[in-house]
């Protein structure tokens, strides 16, 4: 007698809890509109600069953190509370989703995600464990938590984009030039598009969790996505972007895609299915609306974009340039977010975050 694996018998997703947050400012803007004020969040806002963060994780290393539900959800809320800010980003790391599916990732204070088995061979992919919902738990339990406070304010979710993810697994930690990544892209393609599909399904299964979850966005950041040129990009990782992105086009909540030094990139990120375009400092916010609506037609909303270093300045300065992006945020022609053009800085002065957050609170969406 032979019976069904219980691996083919579909698990019907849970109810989401997501709530009805249309009119909430980050969310109008995210899904193209004008706000009456203009929305504002941070990333890396969950953590790094604040006090109470670092007390909290003084003896926890990061990934037990990112394990634990009440820790997720308590760092989660401390930006909300102190600064006030219009969204939530759910507390994780890109790598939580290679840990939880047992792959040998630790993240080494002062370096960096470290693998243990970096994957460089057709057999190393082949290897490479499937994801299940179930090792996902602890984070479906913290949005849960975090549904239940944050009240009118969105909670975003997010993922590492298969590139980046890629690169940490090639290299077996961080790269400043990604070489063996580039060397496998174009003399392996065939171990390399494996291992991208393999780890656009570890994406999705992460990204699923949180969204039948209730998360109310969603954010691919591509950190590593610089590096490539844009026929690179085209060709060996918008594909799997696009794939990732794709699996929630139906899914009522906008999506945000993210790269550092992706200037370059901007239109073509759009294409791949981004609702938002994540842009860092060093293209004005009106020229990245240009490169994005020439290639898709059309205007999308962004995000970005202040350098975090300019938080160091005056705040006559910083102010200077808070209502410059302001500016060619509104004259880009979507919706605009405003953000940092990458992470908060550990070292950041938490006093001029909340104070930054009120001056843009002051300006129209």
């Amino acid at each position: 007698m032979t019976t069904t694996p219980a691996t083919a018998v579909p698990v019907p997703a849970p109810p989401s809890r997501r709530r009805d947050l249309r009119d909430a400012p980050f969310l109008v803007a995210a899904n193209g509109g004008r706000p009456e004020r203009l929305p504002v969040w941070f990333m890396r806002q969950a953590g790094r600069s604040l006090p109470e963060y670092r007390e909290l994780r003084a003896d926890t290393a990061m990934l037990q953190a990112c394990d634990t539900p009440s820790m997720i959800a308590e760092i989660t809320m401390q930006p909300v509370r102190r600064h006030g800010v219009d969204a939530a980003i759910l507390f994780s790391d890109i790598v939580v989703p290679l840990h939880a599916a047992g792959m040998g990732v630790e993240i080494v204070r002062g370096t960096g995600p470290v693998v243990e088995k970096p994957v460089r061979t057709m057999a190393d992919v082949e290897r490479m464990p499937q994801l299940l919902p179930t090792a996902l738990r602890p984070v479906a339990e913290a949005i849960g938590m975090l549904l239940d406070e944050l009240g009118e304010t969105p909670l975003i979710g997010f993922a590492g984009a298969p590139f980046t993810l890629a690169s940490y697994l090639v290299e077996g930690g961080p790269s400043r030039n990604h070489e063996r990544t580039k060397a496998m892209m174009r003399a392996q393609p065939e171990v390399w598009h494996r291992l991208m599909s393999a780890l656009a399904d570890i994406t999705i299964t992460f990204l699923r969790v949180q969204v039948d979850a209730g998360v109310d966005a969603i954010q691919l950041f591509d950190s590593w996505a610089g590096a490539l040129s844009e026929a690179d990009y085209r060709r060996y990782a918008l594909p799997y972007s696009a794939r990732v992105l794709g699996a929630f086009e139906d899914a009522g909540i906008p999506r945000i895609h993210f790269g550092v030094g992706t200037g370059e990139l901007l239109g073509a990120m759009a294409e791949a299915g981004a609702d938002v375009v994540g842009v860092d400092w060093r293209v004005p916010l009106d020229e990245a609306g240009r490169r994005v609506e020439r290639a898709v037609g059309g205007p999308r909303a962004l995000q970005g974009n202040l350098d975090p270093a300019v938080l160091f300045a005056d705040r006559d300065s910083i102010e200077a340039e808070v209502r410059r992006i302001a500016a060619e945020g509104r004259a880009a022609g979507g919706g605009h977010v405003f953000n940092l053009g990458h992470g908060v800085l550990p070292s950041t002065d938490p006093d001029v975050l909340s104070w930054l957050v009120e001056l843009v609170h002051e300006l129209p969406g």
